[in-house]
């Protein structure tokens, strides 16, 4: 067997060839790897979802041959899962689909700011009406809130049951995310510079900081509310999920927990024009840093919601933070 759960405890045995296991309890690679063992007994919270790997004789992770569950993982297939009790789904999650949906228009050009082909999906709510000024949110790796978070279905839902506002949502993949995402000031350039005009041109959306909001997760998130707070004329509202506060500018790629360069820049600065939806898995090492800044946004009484889910750095935590993230942003 597997891994299977003893109350709170999950209780893994190591496939042929398996040298460590590594997960959302250990922060997958970046933390200290489990050696392997007959038996590895793991304590994890009450109906959570976690996810887990193993990492073979050639240092490389490889999926539990006997688990079947798998992950909502858009980038890797090795990720495996083990649920204790029952995770938690909203009732929009659970509710049939709308009956009229949205439409999605596919972009592409050649970028300037960045080089190669730049991708958007633009969605448009049921009804959309040229004659109508709609809200609209620009949000960072867009391919996997499309197609893995379906944030456009649940937007669907949310419109048929009176809960949220039309929108449209302006879904753009980055080329190098890292890079593009990580405190650049150039990321602005290519949204002023490449995506407002054409989406501007071509859709019916607000030109006005009150109806434009940014929207992503992990490193998503830090762009998101770095540019969201540094530019009242531009943006008004930001969502990030598992945002990733513990980078400063000049340090590329250097995360580590205390370096929340952000943070400090919030608490000297405010951002009194932003309103903001944070939300972190309990399982991951940006726990602490979002629960600080949720802290300060307290302090500094910008408004905000801030939730925890009973899981890790990971799509099955960000699609359960949606539904509420997306009330936030639109709800009636």
């Amino acid at each position: 067997m597997a891994v299977f759960v003893e109350g709170t405890t999950a209780v893994f045995t190591p496939p042929p060839g398996a040298r460590h296991l590594v997960g959302d309890f250990t922060d997958w690679q970046n933390g200290q790897p489990i050696p392997a063992a007959p038996e590895i007994r793991v304590a994890l919270p009450r109906d959570s979802w976690t996810e887990y790997a193993w990492i073979g004789e050639n240092g490389k992770p490889f999926a539990d041959p006997d688990n079947d569950t798998r992950s909502l993982n858009p980038w890797w297939p090795y990720p495996r899962a083990v649920e204790v009790g029952t995770y938690a789904r909203h009732p929009l999650w659970t509710a049939p689909a709308a009956q009229a949906g949205g439409k999605v228009d596919r972009l592409a050009w050649e970028g300037g700011v960045f080089p190669g082909t730049r991708r958007a999906s633009v969605y448009m709510p049921p009804g959309y009406d040229p004659g109508q000024l709609y809200p609209v949110f620009y949000i960072q790796d867009g391919v996997a809130f499309l197609r893995t978070g379906k944030l456009g279905e649940l937007l669907d839902k949310a419109i048929e049951a009176g809960l949220a506002r039309p929108a449209v949502l302006v879904f753009l993949e980055p080329g190098d995310r890292s890079r593009e995402y990580y405190l650049n000031d150039a990321y602005l350039e290519f949204l002023t510079q490449e995506v407002f005009p054409r989406i501007e041109d071509a859709y019916s959306v607000s030109r006005e900081a009150e109806g434009r909001g940014l929207w992503g997760a992990s490193l998503g998130g830090l762009i998101s509310l770095y540019l969201g707070s540094h530019h009242p004329e531009l943006f008004s509202t930001v969502v990030a999920h598992s945002g990733a506060f513990i980078a400063r500018p000049d340090a590329y790629m250097e995360t580590r927990v205390g370096q929340e360069w952000l943070l400090r820049t919030l608490r000297e600065r405010g951002a009194p024009h932003l309103r903001v939806s944070l939300d972190s898995g309990v399982l991951e090492w940006l726990l602490a840093p979002n629960r600080r800044m949720a802290a300060l946004l307290a302090d500094l009484n910008i408004p905000h919601q801030y939730r925890e889910y009973q899981s890790g750095h990971n799509w099955v935590t960000w699609r359960a933070a949606l539904p509420e993230a997306l009330l936030f942003a639109l709800g009636t």
